[in-house]
């Protein structure tokens, strides 16, 4: 898509690919692009970069620490990043609790949580699905009974995205069970060190662990960790879903891995094949129809507009995309992407045991795991970037 910028935001371009070009750290940035699997290390290096730069949260007002940039420049600032092959910034803190904090936070959780998102110091986690709630989230069976000083929560929570790196849980609790079953929710934190906490990995069909069950038996929650009052939930949920799913389109890091598919299908000569170049074309047109979305989306939440519908609009065609992109790799590179071992995505193909070229062997596992983003709400990143392409990150977090 042609954009037509000022000068200054040219100047400011050049500024952010030069920062890469120098400051980020090349161990990183080879893991991404071959697709290996990220740790928590990778993440948060990359993430401290950017906020010693000044960087780390785009959309943030400058009052609370943000950059207070335009929609342009934060469309620059994404289309950079993809095309250096970084990972994608952690959401759950920076793009999903920091805006709930803002709107209906009080002063003291505003002080107290946002400048260690800011600084990485918190990893946080989404306490939404449940076992046996499926889609309808407003049938959440996690308890939170008043006790003094605060309340004494008991449940269960699934698909919890990297709930083993996170020391903080923002989560969805009951604390009333009559009238509408949506009125009773209440929007709680919760330190991930309480008692009472534990975490069991969940290994996906990629042999990676991302997702987790968490379960909560009797953990404390001080009163004053509460976000809103009791019963505003449901309506604090909402606002949480608008924003994580404006975010998610993830059109950035699809241009760069249909850029990464025509390089390929380039070296195995498949842009002469009449079936292949018609698919290929459709899905250029398809994510330049999103990309138009996604900018309408960005600047009506930079002149102050709530997101709209376009935001569930965005989480399900570019999931769609990421997945046509992923299934295109895999019909490029042919049958060198088939053979699979799970430590190959830490570690990489060694010499000895290599089939084809590098990037090959990550396709198969990105692939058979993509599907899932279909029946999420965020996909986020385990290995690099939107989940289920080479340099793409892995992992799902419902709700």
């Amino acid at each position: 898509m042609d954009l037509d910028f000022s000068p200054e935001d040219e100047a400011f371009r050049a500024e952010v690919r030069e920062f890469l070009a120098t400051q980020y750290p090349a161990d990183i940035r080879r893991k991404v692009e071959l697709g290996l699997a990220l740790g928590k290390d990778d993440y948060v290096r990359f993430q401290r970069l950017l906020y010693l730069k000044g960087w780390i949260a785009p959309s943030w007002p400058v009052e609370h620490g943000g950059c207070g940039w335009s929609a342009t420049r934060r469309y620059i600032f994404e289309d950079e990043l993809a095309a250096a092959d970084t990972p994608r910034i952690m959401p759950f803190g920076l793009k999903m609790l920091a805006p709930v904090l803002m709107a209906f936070g009080s002063p003291a959780q505003k002080q107290r949580f946002l400048p260690r998102i800011l600084s990485s110091e918190d990893w946080w986690c989404q306490g939404y699905s449940e076992p046996g709630a499926g889609s309808d989230l407003a049938s959440l069976r996690t308890r939170a009974e008043p006790a003094e000083g605060g309340y004494r929560v008991s449940g269960s929570k699934l698909w919890t995205t990297y709930a083993h790196y996170a020391n903080w849980m923002f989560a969805l609790v009951r604390t009333a069970s009559t009238g509408k079953k949506q009125e009773g929710i209440s929007f709680l934190l919760i330190d991930m060190q309480s008692r009472g906490v534990s975490v069991r990995p969940i290994i996906t069909i990629d042999g990676l662990h991302v997702v987790n069950q968490v379960f909560l038996e009797d953990v404390f929650a001080p009163a004053d960790c509460l976000v809103g009052g009791e019963g505003q939930g449901w309506t604090i949920a909402k606002f949480l879903l608008g924003h994580e799913r404006s975010n998610i389109a993830g059109v950035a890091r699809s241009k760069q891995q249909l850029r990464r598919l025509k390089r390929i299908a380039a070296e195995r000569r498949l842009l002469g094949d009449a079936r292949f170049a018609d698919q290929l074309a459709r899905l250029e047109i398809e994510l330049l129809a999103l990309e138009y979305t996604d900018l309408r989306a960005l600047w009506e939440e930079a002149a102050g507009h709530a997101p709209g519908p376009q935001a569930s609009l965005l989480k399900v065609r570019g999931t769609q995309i990421q997945q046509a992109i992923t299934e295109l790799l895999m019909q490029a590179v042919g049958p060198y992407a088939l053979p699979y071992d799970a430590k190959v995505l830490k570690l990489g193909w060694q010499e000895a045991e290599a089939v084809g070229p590098e990037y090959a062997a990550l396709l198969a596992a990105s692939y058979l795991f993509h599907p899932g983003s279909s029946y999420s709400s965020v996909s986020v990143p385990a290995a690099a970037g939107a989940r289920g392409v080479p340099g793409a990150g892995r992992g799902r977090e419902s709700g």
